[in-house]
């Protein structure tokens, strides 16, 4: 497994709690969860693309 998609995804989740809490200290509440939301969407559909990606080299390991 690639070092540089952990750190990828870190670095999101870093970007996106530090978003989260200054607007949640801006009484930003509504604002704080969708944009956590979203950050949980993003970081799931990078995974999703990854076992796509490792699905495809099975195929192709056992000629399906």
């Amino acid at each position: 497994m690639d070092t540089s998609l952990i750190f990828k995804i870190a670095g999101l989740c870093l970007l996106i709690a530090a978003a989260y809490m200054v607007l949640q200290r801006a009484g930003r509440e509504d604002q704080a969860v969708l944009l956590s939301l979203t950050g949980v969407v993003f970081v799931l559909l990078i995974i999703v693309g990854k076992i796509g990606e490792l699905f495809s080299e099975i195929r192709s390991i056992f000629g399906i």
